[in-house]
This record gives structure tokens, sequence and C-alpha cells, in this order.
């Protein structure tokens, strides 16, 4: 599910994300999307995610702020934890706090 207004798009991910079925995904997330400064991903419904999933969420990241909405699944914050991908993605309890959240800069280095 997508909903976009005042530049926010909010993406809803549920069910299984693989190489197999990324491709929506890849769309809702395009780093080059018109209109678009923040992404918010409501993640609570996700049942497995794999480093394709992360590469999309990262290269989002490269032109947006990307926040990750509610609760994460124990596989998801496992994944993001294990190759540091937890720093990346500013946090929020729900898609409405990540909608009007202040997120920090992204240091340098």
């Amino acid at each position: 599910m997508l909903d976009q207004q005042d530049g926010v798009r909010v993406v809803v991910m549920a069910g299984e994300f693989d190489l197999d079925n990324a491709g929506p995904l890849r769309l809702a997330l395009d780093p080059e999307a018109e209109g678009v400064r923040r992404f918010v991903v409501d993640v609570t419904q996700v049942s497995f995610a794999d480093s394709i999933t992360l590469t999309i969420l990262l290269q989002a990241t490269l032109a947006r702020e990307v926040v990750l909405a509610g609760t994460q699944p124990a596989h998801l914050a496992q994944l993001l934890r294990l190759t540091g991908a937890d720093r990346v993605f500013a946090a929020a309890p729900s898609v409405a706090e990540g909608r009007v959240m202040t997120v920090p800069p992204r240091s340098a280095g």
C-alpha cells in the first residue's frame, strides 16, 4: 500500500520480501521519486526480508529520509542490527509519528 501527501510517501510492507517479489517495493521506494522528501515505511507486517530488501531500503536513503515505522519484527531487527543498517534509518513508533518527526541529519563519517 502506498500513500503520499505533503512530500511524505508512506509504504506499508506486508508479507515476505525477497528477490522474486521485490519489484513493487523497489518502485515504491524509488530514490528519484518526484515530490518525495521522506519515505515512512511501516514494517510491522513483514514476515520475511532478505538482503535484497535491505539493499532497496538503503538505496532509498541515498536521496531521501527513510523512517522505519512501527515495531520491527525480530528477524528484520536482527538483519538491521547485524549489518549495522540500524544506524542508518530513523525509527518511529508509528506511521503518524514518522510523518512528522524531526530526522537528524546523517553524519558524513
